[in-house]
Formats: structure tokens, sequence, C-alpha cells
């Protein structure tokens, strides 16, 4: 398959690149961590490669898998890329998923004990697709950090499949994914969390 020299995937990757330059910018992605992805049709979606310094982003750092996650072009991907491609074939209306190592979202998830975070009374709750007013409650899964992506996806997608308004999910001591139906909407909804992370941390302290 020659898609990865499309103007589709030529233009994911350019969007791809911009996006992860501007979220290391922001800190939310120490040195090598994290990965972005864009959906490019029903079949395969652009990736970061693994190993990259994400404030050097360049679109040679991009690949293409299918949503079995195998890759299409020669490079290799990540082992979170299934982490990723479940997400897309859970939802087709998920069109992007950003994956962050902020060290809000690692110190919060490691100091919650439970396996869920309530965010609820904020405005900045709006930031979120369809949320229209600050009396909601938006619950955040926390799931235990392993090894075996393959069996934590199959928990991921076994939650979101009871719970369909899930806008993103922590895993323990690892970080952030959370997504959207374009590039615009996955980058709103991540820097909605930041800060909603920022708040409960800051919270906990206070509290403390």
């Amino acid at each position: 398959m020659a898609i990865y020299i499309t103007r589709d995937f030529q233009r994911a990757a350019e969007v791809i690149t911009f996006v992860g330059r501007e979220i290391h910018a922001h800190g939310w992605s120490a040195a090598a961590s994290s990965n972005y992805s864009l959906r490019l049709n029903s079949e395969c979606c652009a990736i970061t490669t693994p190993g990259k310094d994400k404030g050097k982003l360049a679109p040679r750092d991009i690949m293409v898998v299918d949503l079995d996650g195998h890759p299409i072009t020669p490079q290799t991907p990540s082992p979170e890329t299934l982490l990723h491609t479940s997400l897309y074939q859970h939802n087709p209306q998920i069109g992007a998923v950003l994956h962050t190592h902020s060290k809000t979202a690692t110190l919060l998830s490691r100091l919650l004990k439970g396996q869920m975070l309530l965010l609820e009374g904020y405005e900045l709750l709006k930031a979120f697709a369809g949320i229209t007013t600050h009396e909601t409650v938006l619950r955040v899964p926390i799931f235990e950090n392993s090894q075996e992506i393959d069996k934590l996806s199959f928990r991921i997608t076994q939650y979101l499949q009871q719970a369909p308004q899930t806008y993103g999910y922590l895993i323990r001591g690892h970080g952030l994914y959370t997504w959207g139906k374009d590039m615009a909407e996955a980058r709103r909804h991540l820097e909605a969390f930041e800060f909603l992370l920022d708040c409960e941390l800051e919270m906990l302290k206070i509290n403390r």
C-alpha cells in the first residue's frame, strides 16, 4: 500500500508534527515520551514513531499503521500503538488520539488510590465536546500500568463499551490519553484535561 506518499498522509504528518512540538513546548511530553496519532481512513492511521524527541518532531518521524497496530510503512511502531488503534476500532467517530506524560498527570495518577477521578463543578468542563454546563461530573478512569499492552487495551475497550461518554483516561504513573473527532478537538480536550488535573493536584496539596 503506497498510502505513505499520498497527500492525506503528508498533511497528517504535518499536523501531528505541529501539534507535537506545541505539546512539548507546554511541558506535557518530556524527553522522547508520548505518542500522537491521526486517523487517515477506516483502515489505518498516522502515528509518531518511538524514541523521538517531541520538541524536534519532523514529518519523517511519522509512520502509518493499520487498525490492528501493524506497520504499513517501513518503520517500527511503538509498543503503545495498540492503545491508539483500539480507540479507532472502538469508535469510528474518533479522528485523533493524544497521549502525554505531563508531570501533573503522572503525579496525580500516583497519589490517587482509587480507580476513578471525578471532575465536577469546573467551568472548563464545557471545553469537552457535548458538555454544556459546569453542573457535570466527568469520570476519568485510572488504569494500572502494564507492559502487556494487548491486555491493557482490552481492559480499556471493555470500560469504554460500558461508559461511552468518556473523554480520556489515566494510566497510573504513566500519563494521559485523550481524543476527539479531529486533531483540533483532541488538542482542546488535552489542554482542558491538563488544566483540570493541575487544579486537582493543587487541591490535594492544599487539603493536605
